[in-house]
């Protein structure tokens, strides 16, 4: 079943749109993933950059304003499929028209990732509407963590919480917060903590996802041990199950995710299940008429 995961936050320079597009790349390259990543930063699109896709000719302003349909908008870059964004739109487009235009090809995908806009308006709106779950990433400091506070208030609103906070560019963890501190303020659970690495820069400048451009990087890592929760796969080794002791709480928060993703899952194919009459073995019905 497919499912739409939408990365937030309401700060820039979180490292949103590189996680976004990690994600995506991880999902479609190691876990043979069927996915769609779009650009819905309408006002500042800049995922197209990170994929390799410098001059796109339809792009989700395109289908947002109704000039293209949207599979018409899709371009193939390393294994996923990407919706970008336009640098040069100036027509009027409908944000909340987003999860309509999602619905027609949702089926085709495992997975759908958003890289959301980071202004409050209909925007980041449309990305929360269109999503089954929602991951704000925030850095470890008091001015993100009150955005992402923020964020959570507006998506718990709209009746779509936060399933996790993925904490990315911790520098010097003797000044910044601590993920108790953090889970304690927002609610949310921690469910990647990623160590600010220069692999970001070097992908960013070669135009290729982290996850391609090294696999073996800390942030290619971390981000792929989310990926394995999504994905419902175990990520943890027989010597890290050996020494349990060594477990972060993040990685205990995947794996709750993992239960919980699972039981979300099997609840939406119950609900889903149409129950076909004519197959039913039902008896015959009998009719005794009596005389007038």
């Amino acid at each position: 079943m497919s499912r739409t995961i939408g990365i937030i936050s309401i700060k820039g320079g979180v490292g949103k749109t590189t996680v976004s597009a990690a994600l995506a790349a991880d999902l479609a390259n190691r876990h043979n993933k069927k996915v769609l990543l779009i650009d819905a930063n309408l006002s500042a699109p800049n995922l197209g950059l990170h994929m390799d896709i410098v001059s796109p000719e339809k792009t989700i302003h395109h289908v947002l304003s109704g000039k293209s349909k949207i599979e018409h908008a899709i371009h193939s870059r390393y294994g996923v499929d990407v919706i970008p964004g336009s640098y040069v739109y100036e027509k009027n487009v409908n944000p909340l028209k987003l999860k309509a235009r999602i619905k027609e090809i949702k089926d085709n995908y495992d997975f759908i990732v958003i890289d959301s806009s980071p202004s409050m308006n209909d925007e980041i709106l449309s990305t929360i509407l269109a999503s089954d779950n929602l991951f704000v990433v925030s850095t470890p400091d008091y001015p993100t963590l009150s955005c992402s506070l923020r964020a959570a208030k507006i998506a718990k609103q709209r009746g779509k919480p936060i399933t996790g906070i993925i904490l990315n560019k911790i520098r010097n963890p003797k000044f910044e917060l601590e993920l108790e501190e953090i889970e304690r303020a927002s609610g949310i659970p921690v469910v990647a903590r990623i160590r600010d690495d220069n692999v970001n820069v070097k992908a960013l400048f070669t135009r290729i996802p982290i996850p391609v451009y090294d696999k073996n990087s800390a942030f290619s890592k971390e981000l792929g041990r989310l990926a394995n929760a999504l994905c419902g796969k175990n990520e943890t080794s027989f010597w890290r199950k050996l020494f349990s002791f060594n477990f972060g709480k993040e990685e205990v928060n995947r794996q709750i995710l993992q239960e919980k993703l699972y039981e979300s899952i099997f609840d939406e194919k119950k609900r889903d299940e149409v129950v076909d009459i004519t197959k039913l073995d039902m008896p015959k019905p009998s009719f005794n008429f009596g005389k007038d």
